[in-house]
């Protein structure tokens, strides 16, 4: 893997900002700060690679992605299936709780809006459980947070296909959260009534994580926990 200037995903000089954007693309709000790194994160310009365990191999042919749970239409669709849904444009931060942000990431897939309008939520669906091809690993998310514009699964990064080091070829994108709530591999999403903590939420990790408000260096030197 290429590192530093050659690395094609490296960032030289000032990160991208929202002004200037195509005017199809959704600005994230949090770009707009004066200072766009929150409490205890520190700019990187690479894109680091991170995993909880080893990267699933899934082919297209025989990927699916699942929208299930609290839903009246649940649907499954194929990748061909997905390349037909309404496209968006993304622009937003990046914030990993192992404290580093990537700023001005430029995401292209479909809003999360599309896929959960498809679905037709029932009135008792509160909470999604995202999962992902990792082995049945979830992460959970209150369903307020995915009623935002700049929500949305993506298949491309910066003008390029997502690679499966990085979650390709489909990841859930939640910008205002840290990065681990934006599940990479995405298999499916479903509607739950209850809140259903996932891997790292059960090992100790914020329910919530925001990193605005919830920093991942505690004065007791206690990492993140709820």
């Amino acid at each position: 893997m290429l590192t530093g200037p050659d690395d094609p995903k490296y960032q030289p000089g000032a990160p991208p900002g929202p002004n200037g954007q195509p005017d199809d693309v959704i600005i994230s709000e949090d770009t707009h700060r004066e200072n766009r790194i929150p409490p205890g994160q520190t700019r990187t310009r690479k894109w680091p690679v991170l995993h909880a365990s080893t990267v699933p191999r899934v082919s297209l042919a025989d990927w699916t992605f699942e929208v299930r749970g609290l839903v009246k239409n649940p649907f499954k669709v194929t990748w061909d299936e997905f390349q037909q849904l309404p496209r968006v444009k993304v622009f937003a931060d990046f914030h990993c709780v192992t404290t580093w942000s990537r700023l001005g990431n430029l995401w292209e897939g479909v809003s999360i809006k599309t896929l959960l309008e498809k679905a037709e939520l029932l009135p008792e669906a509160k909470f999604v459980v995202a999962e992902g091809y990792d082995f049945g690993w979830t992460t959970n998310l209150p369903l307020a947070d995915l009623d935002d514009a700049d929500v949305l699964v993506a298949d491309r990064h910066d003008g390029e296909p997502i690679d499966a080091d990085h979650g390709g070829p489909l990841r859930l994108i939640v910008p205002k959260l840290y990065a681990w709530k934006s599940a990479k591999w995405l298999k499916a999403i479903e509607l739950t009534a209850e809140n259903v903590p996932g891997f790292w939420e059960r090992g100790g990790y914020h329910d919530h994580g925001d990193p605005w408000v919830v920093s991942p260096q505690h004065p007791d030197g206690e990492r993140f926990r709820r």
